[in-house]
């Protein structure tokens, strides 16, 4: 796998810290990921670490957490978010202030709306207007804050039924919703999956992307597991102009250590297997 496009991405990668370095626990996994080498982190549902905790945790850190979510409900019991449910607005707004009272006072930038799974019982078009009334709500408390609210489109092999699941819907979606603080979240191995080229779908909607994720494909395990162009990828990301993060938002096939012998910026000492991770205190 050719790596000369991380070496130039060195500087901006961005551990996702719900998939990365899960072997360790959540308050830990800033410091492990600024021990390899990683310039920011992200997590989509970092709630239930008190804010002041996590600022201070960057902080020390040096890394900002540069992407996460609002509130997407139970997972246990499926759910992925209901910024589009008609029954679910209200909830969903009332998670929109303390959210973004969160994501202001730990720094963060960019929240991402979880459209949620497709009742069977909802017409498309009520599903369709719920999701771009709640998105300009978001949006427009959001840009009080200088916080800018993100679209992603995520296809039936990561969540079966998901509302959003195809980038031209969700392009659709910011182009609907017409606000200056919205736009896509481009992340290549969900366009790989759903049968795009990313290359082509970053050129054509590079002015719309706020945020950016790769994982290779198939099996969104790192970069080299599968068959992707992350050099092409990565190189289309900067002909467009793109000068945000790129989050790595992958499983790894292993370990999390084991699994960065792609990253450019990597820290560990090869003749001590694990050391990042032990002591990452």
């Amino acid at each position: 796998m050719s790596t000369s496009q991380f070496q130039q991405y060195a500087t901006r990668l961005s551990a996702h810290i719900g998939f990365l370095f899960t072997e360790l626990p959540f308050v830990d996994r800033i410091t492990a990921a600024k021990k390899i080498g990683f310039n920011a982190v992200e997590h989509p549902q970092p709630f239930t670490t008190p804010a002041p905790l996590l600022k201070k945790l960057l902080s020390e850190a040096g890394l900002p957490l540069v992407q996460t979510a609002f509130p997407s409900g139970d997972m246990a019991r499926g759910e992925k978010g209901f910024a589009a449910l008609p029954d679910f607005a209200v909830r969903f707004r009332a998670t929109v202030e303390p959210t973004l009272d969160y994501v202001e006072a730990i720094g963060c930038r960019l929240v991402h709306a979880m459209a949620g799974i497709r009742p069977a019982d909802v017409a498309h078009e009520k599903l369709w207007e719920t999701y771009l009334e709640n998105i300009s709500f978001a949006a427009d408390a959001a840009a009080k804050r200088g916080i800018s609210i993100l679209i992603e489109p995520i296809g039936p092999g990561s969540i079966a039924n998901y509302i959003i699941d195809d980038p031209h819907v969700a392009m659709n979606a910011v182009k609907g919703v017409n606000r200056a603080n919205v736009g896509l979240l481009m992340d290549a191995f969900h366009c790989e999956s759903l049968g795009y080229d990313p290359v082509k779908l970053i050129r054509e909607y590079g002015s719309y992307i706020r945020h950016a994720q790769i994982a290779d494909h198939p099996g969104r395990h790192e970069p080299g597991s599968g068959s992707m162009n992350f050099d092409a990828i990565l190189k289309s990301l900067t002909e467009v102009g793109y000068q945000g993060f790129v989050g790595c938002e992958y499983h790894p096939s292993s370990s999390t250590e084991a699994s960065l012998s792609w990253f450019p910026g990597q820290n560990r000492n090869s003749n001590q297997p694990g050391s990042i991770l032990t002591g990452a205190k």
